[in-house]
């Protein structure tokens, strides 16, 4: 492939991970506008899952090929690898309620050693030197980029909790994306693995909200602290949910799918982690989060491990 079209899947790649790297802001200030995660996500996925639909059959019925069509086993494996997805934008959500955007994008980002695991335990293989030196990297940059080395820093423990198991959710979510059904159309295969992921945030929303609050008597006993129990607030849809729907759900995926062929995974990989200081830089811009220099040391720690990782992936940039 020829370096213009390296440097075209760069942009793509760059701008879909920028993109992306905005969302925790926007959920923050959502947040700050009184609205909860349960209508957040809601509306995000709502949206996106019409948006997609709409994409998907303006694709077919535009296409001058007849795209690859799912089987039942791809439909039921993609929505099964869509509930991680759901679980990602819920857990993710819900960390940055209790901890600072610019600390929970670093949880996020353990999905890099995450992935390591997961990929040695699904391969049955021990993973190579260089991603077990990456993966320590990204330990001690989480050290830094947390600013748990200081002993006065008090950080609540369910951002962290939440961050990790979105960190979690993350991995399995590529790691499967990755593996099944790669003979799909992007847009086909996205819109099915939305449907999962839509599957656990309509659970959410009515375990943890609209339930509890029209059907008391059959929710009677569930409850918890960190969601408030109430009447859905439909203004989410048009104030902050069709923001996040196209720049959460819907350009993002688009960009990663057209950007990565082109790329490579390795310089992909690499390019895509650019989400990680737009994230903290929009927090400081919008939301005036104080990141301190320590912070910073420990993001590009982060970076540095992904750059590494990666090294060796790269060779069709140097084509």
């Amino acid at each position: 492939m020829g370096k213009g079209e390296v440097l075209k899947g760069v942009l793509l790649v760059g701008l879909g991970a920028s993109i992306y790297g905005m969302l925790a802001t926007i959920v923050k200030l959502a947040y700050q506008s009184d609205y909860t995660t349960a209508e957040v996500t809601t509306s995000q996925f709502t949206l996106g899952l019409l948006g997609l639909f709409l994409l998907n059959l303006i694709q077919t019925k535009t296409s001058k090929v007849a795209l690859s069509k799912p089987s039942k086993k791809d439909i039921l494996q993609l929505v099964l690898a869509g509930t991680s997805y759901g679980l990602t934008s819920i857990f993710y959500y819900l960390s940055v309620q209790f901890i600072n955007v610019s600390v929970a994008i670093v949880l996020l980002m353990q999905s890099v050693w995450i992935g390591v695991v997961v990929e040695s335990v699904m391969n049955r293989e021990f993973p190579s030197r260089r991603k077990i030196i990456s993966a320590i990297i990204v330990l001690i940059g989480t050290l830094f980029a947390t600013n748990v080395v200081q002993s006065d820093v008090n950080l609540d423990w369910r951002g962290f909790l939440f961050g990790f198991l979105a960190a979690m959710s993350f991995s399995t979510t590529m790691f499967a994306s990755n593996r099944i059904a790669t003979h799909l159309p992007a847009l086909r295969k996205s819109l099915i693995m939305l449907c999962g992921g839509a599957i656990m945030v309509f659970l959410f929303l009515i375990f943890t909200q609209v339930g509890p609050y029209y059907f008391s008597n059959i929710f009677q006993g569930i409850s918890f602290s960190f969601v408030e129990v109430r009447a859905f607030d439909f203004s989410i849809f048009w104030r902050y949910g069709l923001f996040l729907a196209i720049f959460g759900t819907i350009l993002p995926p688009i960009l990663l799918n057209l950007g990565f062929p082109k790329t490579g995974l390795g310089l992909g990989s690499i390019v895509s982690s650019l989400e990680l200081p737009v994230s903290v830089m929009m927090a400081y811009i919008l939301l005036k989060e104080q990141v301190l220099w320590i912070q910073w040391l420990g993001i590009l720690f982060i970076l540095m491990a992904i750059v590494y990782m990666n090294w060796n992936s790269i060779g069709n940039f140097k084509k």
